[in-house]
C-alpha cells in the first residue's frame, strides 16, 4: 500500500543506520528469534501442547514427526495381530502403519483397507502403498510379480475394473490416509516403463481419484533416493500439483549389501534428504517412507546406538515429518533389518519415548 509522505520524523535507529541498514538489522532479529522459536518447539525433550501442534490436513505433524512402521502379517495371516505383538515389545503404538497392495483385485493382496486395515486405522493413521503389479506369491513373499505397465495405466486401461473399485473402497473409509502409487518408481524403471510414462500414470490414477471425488488421500510420491538416480528422481517428479508430501527409503544396509562403511543414522538420511530439498521440493514434508539398519556381526551394540541417535538428529532435518521403520529382514546374508529384538529393539524402544515422536494425532483417529 502506498504511504503519504511526510509523517513523523524518522527514529533515532533510522537516523543512525539509515532506512536500508535498519531494514537489515530486523530482517535479521527476525530470522534469528524465528530460528529460535523452531529450535525450542522441536528440541527432544519439549512436550508441546497439543492445540499449538495439531496436525494439518494434510497430516502434517507441526512440532516433530510420526512414529511409523511396516510390520509383516503374523504366521496366523492377521495384520492386526502383527502389529499389537509389535506395539507391545516396543512399548507404545504406532501413530501410523504402512501397507503395501498390489493391483490383483483379490481379497489377499489386492483389497485396499483390508477388515485389519480398517481395525488398525481406528486409531492409527495408515499408508497405503499400490503397486501397479500382480504378486505371484502371498504378500510379496519372494519379489515375484508381473508388471501391468505404467502406459496402460496412464491409457485407462485397468480403470473400470481395479482402479476405480479400490478408489471408491478408500473414499466411503473416509478417514484421510497417506496414498503411494508405485513407490521406489526409480527401481522400477525400464520394466514398468519409461520415466514419462510414470509420470503419466502416476497422474492418471491422482485425477481419476479426484473424478471420482476421492478426497481423503494425502499423496505421497515415493523413490528410493539413491543418488546414483539423480537424474532419473528428476525425470519421475509428477510435479507439485500432483504431489503432498516426499517420500524416500534409504538405510544403513552396511554388509547386508557388500558395504564395508557403517553409517550412523543421520550420515544414512542426510544426502538424500539435502538432495531431494535442493533438487525436487524446497516446501513440502518428507516422509522416510522405509528406514532402517542392517546388524553388525562384530558389533551387536551398534544397532541400539543406531536407534538411540533418532532422537538427536531429528530436529537437523526438521523437513522429516514421518519416520517408517521396515520391519523385516531382506533377502541375503547379514540382511536382518528388524528392530523388534535384541539391542535394536533396546534402541528403536528408546527412541520412541522422545517427546519429538508424540504428537497429537488428527482428530478422526484419536
Amino acid at each position: 500500500m502506498r504511504r503519504p509522505t511526510g509523517g513523523r520524523p524518522a527514529s533515532s535507529a533510522a537516523r543512525r543506520f539509515g532506512g536500508t541498514e535498519l531494514l537489515l538489522a530486523l530482517a535479521t532479529v527476525g530470522a534469528l528469534l524465528a530460528g529460535l522459536a523452531t529450535w525450542w518447539i522441536n528440541r527432544p525433550d519439549h512436550t508441546p501442547a497439543a492445540g499449538d501442534c495439531a496436525p494439518t490436513k494434510l497430516l502434517e505433524p507441526p512440532c516433530g514427526a510420526w512414529w511409523g512402521a511396516y510390520v509383516p502379517y503374523a504366521k496366523n495371516g492377521s495384520l492386526t495381530d502383527a502389529v499389537h505383538s509389535f506395539e507391545k515389545k516396543i512399548g507404545r503404538r504406532l501413530d501410523l502403519v504402512y501397507t503395501y497392495h498390489d493391483m490383483s483385485n483379490t481379497r489377499r493382496d489386492g483389497l485396499l483397507l483390508t477388515p485389519d486395515e480398517r481395525e488398525l486405522g481406528k486409531d492409527r493413521m495408515l499408508m497405503l502403498a499400490w503397486e501397479s503389479t500382480v504378486w505371484k506369491e502371498p504378500h510379496h513373499k519372494n519379489y515375484t510379480e508381473r508388471q501391468l505397465g505404467w502406459s496402460k495405466v496412464a491409457a485407462g486401461d485397468y480403470d473400470r475394473t481395479i482402479i476405480d473399485p479400490q478408489a471408491e473402497r478408500i473414499k466411503a473409509y473416509g478417514k484421510t490416509i497417506f496414498f503411494s502409487f508405485d513407490q521406489e518408481s526409480d527401481f522400477r524403471t525400464p520394466a514398468a516403463g519409461t520415466p514419462a510414462e510414470f509420470v503419466a500414470a502416476y497422474r492418471h490414477v491422482h485425477d481419476r481419484f479426484e473424478q471420482l471425488g476421492v478426497k481423503n488421500v494425502v499423496w505421497v510420491w515415493t523413490v528410493s533416493g539413491y543418488l546414483g538416480h539423480k537424474e532419473l528422481m528428476k525425470e519421475l517428479y509428477p510435479g507439485d500439483a500432483y504431489v503432498d508430501w516426499i517420500g524416500m527409503d534409504q538405510y544403513n544396509y552396511y554388509l547386508c549389501h557388500r558395504s564395508t562403511n557403517w553409517l550412523d543414522f543421520r550420515s544414512s538420511q542426510q544426502p538424500s534428504y539435502t538432495w531431494l530439498r535442493e533438487n525436487i521440493s524446497r516446501t513440502k514434508p518428507l516422509m522416510m517412507a522405509e528406514f532402517s539398519t542392517a546388524p553388525d556381526p562384530a558389533d551387536p551394540g551398534r544397532q541400539k546406538d543406531w536407534y538411540e541417535r533418532i532422537p538427536k538428529a531429528a530436529p537437523h532435518l526438521p523437513a522429516v515429518k514421518a519416520m517408517v521403520q521396515w520391519d523385516s529382514p531382506v533377502p541375503g546374508p547379514d540382511c536382518d533389518l528388524r528392530a523388534d529384538h535384541g539391542p535394536a529393539l533396546q534402541g528403536y524402544r528408546t527412541a520412541g519415548e522422545a517427546p519429538y515422536f508424540h504428537q497429537p494425532l488428527p482428530a478422526e483417529v484419536r
